[in-house]
C-alpha cells in the first residue's frame, strides 16, 4: 500500500515524539530509583547497576534509540522516500520484538505485582504499555519498510539469550540492596528461589520460542508490506 509524502513524514515525526517520551519515561524512573536508594542508604552502584540489567529498560533505551535514527535519518536526508538500510531495518525489528515481549510478559505474568515505592506511575505504563503497543502499531503502519531475510528472526533471539545467561550467572554474585537476600533477580519467574530451576527452565524456553515466533511474525510483515531495495 503506497503511503502520501505527507503522512510518511507525519509517522517519522510521531517516531520522534515516542522516541522522547520512552526516554522520559526511563530517566523519570532512574531518577526515583536512585534517589529512593539514596533515601533508604543503599548501595547506588548496585542499584543502578540492577536497574540496566532490567530487560524492560533495555529493550526501551534500545527501541528509542532506534526511533530517533530512523526519524532524524528520514528528516536531515530530505524526506527521501527509500527504504530503509538493512542495518536500520535489522535494528527495528529486534527492537519491535523485544518492545512486543515487553508489553505481553509484562501484562500476563507481572501486571498484578505490587509496585515498588519508587516506581513512577506513568512512566511504568510508558515503558510497558504504550512504548510496546507504539512498536507494534510500527510493524503494522511503518512506512519505507525494508524486506528482511527469514534468517533475521533468529539472530532476533540472540540479545535474549545472552540477556539470560547475563542474568543467571550475575544473580547469585548480587546482594539485594533492597531486602539484604544474596541474590538479585530482576524478574521473580527467573528466580530458581521461589519456583525452582524447573519452573525457570519452563519459563525460559516459552519466553525464547514467543520471541522466535514473534520475530518471525515482524519479519513476515515486512516482507509483505515492504520493498526490496532498488
Amino acid at each position: 500500500m503506497q503511503r502520501s509524502r505527507g503522512w510518511i513524514t507525519g509517522w517519522n515525526a510521531v517516531r520522534l515524539a515516542v522516541a522522547v517520551l520512552i526516554l522520559a519515561a526511563v530517566i523519570a524512573q532512574f531518577s526515583s530509583t536512585v534517589g529512593e536508594a539514596l533515601t533508604q542508604g543503599r548501595h547506588v552502584p548496585t542499584v543502578v547497576a540492577n536497574f540496566f540489567s532490567f530487560f524492560t529498560i533495555l529493550s526501551n533505551v534500545s527501541s528509542a534509540v532506534v526511533l530517533l535514527v530512523l526519524g532524524v535519518r528520514f528528516f536531515a536526508r530530505g524526506r527521501r522516500l527509500e527504504v530503509d538500510p538493512r542495518g536500520l531495518a535489522t535494528a527495528l525489528a529486534f527492537v519491535s520484538t523485544y518492545m512486543i515481549v515487553t508489553g505481553v510478559v509484562y501484562n500476563l505474568l507481572l501486571r498484578g505485582l505490587p509496585l515498588q515505592p519508587e516506581t513512577v506511575g506513568w512512566s511504568n505504563e510508558v515503558m510497558h504499555v504504550w512504548g510496546p503497543l507504539f512498536l507494534l502499531l510500527d510493524v503494522v503502519l511503518g512506512p519505507l519498510r525494508r524486506r528482511l531475510p527469514w534468517s533475521a528472526a533468529f539472530a532476533a533471539a540472540i540479545f535474549p539469550i545472552v540477556w539470560i545467561v547475563y542474568t543467571l550467572v550475575r544473580a547469585p554474585l548480587i546482594t539485594n540492596p533492597t531486602t539484604g537476600a544474596p541474590y538479585w533477580y530482576p524478574y521473580p519467574f527467573l528466580d530458581p528461589n521461589t519456583g525452582g530451576w524447573g519452573s525457570v527452565a519452563v519459563y525460559i524456553v516459552i519466553i525464547a520460542v514467543a520471541i522466535i515466533a514473534l520475530a518471525f511474525g515482524v519479519v513476515a510483515l515486512g516482507r509483505a508490506r515492504g520493498a526490496a531495495p532498488r
